[in-house]
């Protein structure tokens, strides 16, 4: 529906304070006067430089996004209606809450229009602020109108450039996480090398500039950022305090503004919970940090309205089964390595059964049936039965919710970045499993094993932290396509640190006893120095012909649908279709909808599925009285789903809709035993023939190439 065309007629040197090889260097420069003062003035230098090449490269990552993407859609040059029809699926409906706003006479009319809103879902009343995560086009809306900047900024123009100022946030957050675990500015300029040098696997951001996890992520990024300098040893309250505040208020505006903010952070609480429970972190801290996510999610759940789906997350749950479990089994991290083991799983499995029991609990006193699908999704997608489960099937047949493609890792190692972050992985691992062993020891095996002089193994907690958080959201991405964006960033920061390590050389230099500081002191240097170089000459080149390559919008056919609607249907009229393009419709038209792509509600799920059946094998009598039921006025059929081509047999839209109805699918290929023959012809194609069992109750007002609009007899 939506292509891209060819325009036409347009062609440091620095020094950590952890760095071990320093102290000969050190005792040397004691016994000078002002040793102390240059140590002090290099800090200074290093932390100036440092910190301004990381705000350089976060801005210049901005202006480059932002450049491909006025660069790939022309959108300078663009209609309104087209700018506005690139926000593609959920991104314009996302979108149009902003630009409903903005229409508004008065603030207060546009928050009042939000949280009664009838124009969404046709004969219903809903609370979009509960519904959803659009406080951040609130906020925005409210600035523009505010600031006086009409004048010189579109409204779209803010908006945009907002998104891709928050990208600048990210990757200076990437940045700084590196620096801190490796303890130099350099680990954080390779983080952000590799950032842009994969592109492709680290961010989509300027082409789905307003989905939710553009706004989120920089935040999430933030937030790690503060773990990791919290989990440091030895800071000043007054450090710590600050800290506290920052990951409260990053935790906060993450789950603000992603409806699935609650599954990211409880893979979070996983690696707090692994950690703590091996004895690797500081237990008031983990508490403190638990806390921190309970308190943001509850503060984000009263902004919502109370929203059910959040009190009945897992999460919540979760957290709250681990804090009572802590408060039960307070000698847990007592005894021999066999006795704090079977402590260990007793621990697990209490904290498992507790939150499971919490959780049933919480949803059958909110009678919670928002995320049963996501339920439905995982168990069909590890193994666990088969589903003939309409929307279940949906996400099964997407590729976004697919395993990773292999391809994937060869972009990673055309960079380096794969084989960096599997050499950091496998040596930090290893390191990890000594000291879970020996915390998990007695005194006694401790003195044995790992007190052995200069082989001592040690793991920094922050390190520690941001180990286990790379392998959980590793097998996050492995298992679904969509979320490999929350671990490729990681694995830029991860690779990168592990590089510009000095522990990191000096265990790998102790384990093939090659072991010196002037080593050490070469290697994490010169091997990040070699790869920035690397980077620069291979992808430099290719990275300034895809910014002089011209590209402009091209959707004649949506265009003349979203124009035609304008001009010849009534303001209040009720359009039914496919969710992706009635995100469109009310973006550009403000037309009443039946469906939409936010799809985190079950009594919408069954509206869509019903709305669907347009798309079945169903008679035309049947699809009247559903469309009808929901106030329908005009109906979109599109050929690109009545037709599809895009998925494999088994996955179009058509057989989804075949299987749930209990109908064999079309074309060559197995069906299952039970399905059987439909009584009628598939609705889509049949309705096009002009019979008069269809013209009975549809009459075609509109069509393209691409769209088919039919308006609804009143009187049947």
């Amino acid at each position: 529906m939506i292509s891209i065309r060819q325009r036409k007629g347009i062609q440091t040197t620095e020094v950590s304070e952890d760095y071990t090889a320093q102290e000969e260097n050190v005792k040397l420069e004691d016994k000078l006067p002002s040793s102390c003062t240059n140590r002090r003035l290099w800090k200074i230098l290093s932390f100036t430089i440092g910190g301004t090449v990381a705000l350089c490269i976060g801005l210049l990552t901005s202006v480059y996004l932002a450049t491909l993407h006025e660069n790939d859609l022309w959108f300078s040059n663009i209609k309104e209606v087209e700018r506005e029809i690139s926000f593609r699926t959920e991104c314009g409906l996302y979108y149009s809450y902003y630009k409903q706003m903005l229409q508004a006479p008065t603030l207060m009319q546009g928050f009042r229009g939000l949280i009664y809103d009838n124009k969404t879902e046709s004969m219903r009343t809903i609370n979009l602020l509960q519904r959803m995560n659009i406080y951040q086009e609130v906020f925005l809306s409210i600035l523009y109108r505010v600031l006086p900047i009409q004048r010189y900024i579109e409204p779209v123009y803010f908006y945009i450039y907002t998104l891709f100022g928050l990208q600048a946030i990210y990757v200076t957050a990437l940045y700084i996480t590196s620096w801190l675990l490796s303890g130099t500015w350099l680990s954080g300029l390779l983080a952000a090398f590799w950032y842009v040098t994969n592109r492709i696997d680290t961010t989509r951001v300027e082409f789905t500039i307003p989905l939710r996890e553009n706004w989120a992520l920089p935040f999430f990024a933030i937030q790690i950022a503060a773990i990791t300098y919290f989990l440091r040893p030895n800071l000043q309250p007054l450090s710590q305090r600050l800290t506290l505040l920052a990951i409260f208020i990053s935790t906060f505006l993450f789950s603000l503004t992603w409806q699935f903010n609650q599954f990211m952070m409880l893979m979070q609480a996983l690696v707090l919970f692994i950690l703590d429970s091996l004895d690797m972190l500081p237990a008031m801290k983990v508490t403190w940090l638990y806390s921190i996510q309970l308190t943001g999610l509850l503060l984000v759940c009263i902004l919502q309205f109370f929203n059910s789906m959040i009190l009945g997350s897992l999460l919540i749950s979760f957290n709250l089964s681990v804090l009572i479990a802590r408060k039960l089994q307070k000698n847990m991290k007592t005894g021999n390595f066999l006795n704090r083991l079977g402590k260990l799983l007793l621990h697990l499995f209490f904290v498992l059964c507790l939150t499971l029991f919490l959780n049933n609990i919480i949803k059958k006193i909110l009678n919670l049936k928002s995320d049963e699908h996501i339920f439905k999704f995982l168990k069909a997608k590890f193994g666990f039965g088969a589903t003939r489960d309409f929307d279940a099937n949906l996400y099964l047949c997407e590729e976004a919710f697919g395993l990773l493609p292999f391809n994937t890792f060869e972009r990673l190692s055309d960079t380096l970045l794969f084989y960096a972050y599997i050499f950091v992985l496998s040596i930090t691992v290893i390191a990890a499993l000594a000291v879970a062993f020996r915390n998990l020891s007695d005194s006694t095996n401790q003195q044995s094993m790992c007190k052995m002089g200069k082989y001592t193994i040690g793991l920094k907690p922050e390190t520690a932290y941001n180990l286990i958080h790379t392998i959980l959201f590793g097998f996050l991405a492995l298992s679904t396509m969509r979320m490999k964006y929350l671990w490729t960033s990681h694995m830029c920061v991860f690779a990168s640190f592990g590089l510009c390590s000095p522990e990191i050389w000096e265990l790998l230099l102790k384990l093939i006893h090659l072991y010196n500081p002037k080593r050490i002191c070469i290697m994490r240097y010169s091997v990040p120095i070699l790869i920035l170089l690397y980077l620069c000459c291979k992808f430099w080149p290719g990275m300034m012909d895809e910014l002089s390559e011209l590209r402009e919008f091209y959707d004649p056919d949506t265009v003349e649908l979203m124009n035609w609607i304008n001009t010849n249907t009534p303001g209040k009229a009720v359009f039914a279709g496919s969710m992706q393009l009635l995100a469109g419709v009310k973006l550009c038209t403000g037309r009443t909808l039946t469906n939409h792509p936010h799809y985190e509600d079950n009594s919408l799920r069954e509206r869509t599925k019903a709305v669907y059946q347009i798309y079945a094998k169903r008679a035309p009598e049947e699809v009247h009285a559903l469309l009808r039921s929901f106030g329908t006025d005009y109906v979109i059929l599109e050929d690109s789903i009545c037709y599809e081509r895009r998925h494999r047999r088994g996955c179009r839209l058509r057989d989804l809709l075949d299987v749930a109805n209990g109908h064999m699918m079309d074309g060559p290929g197995e069906n299952d035993p039970d399905l059987k023959l439909a009584g009628h012809p598939r609705f889509c194609e049949e309705i096009k023939k002009n019979l008069p069992t269809y013209t009975a109750y549809f009459t075609r007002v509109f069509q393209n190439k691409t769209f088919h609009v039919y308006k609804l007899s009143r009187n049947k």
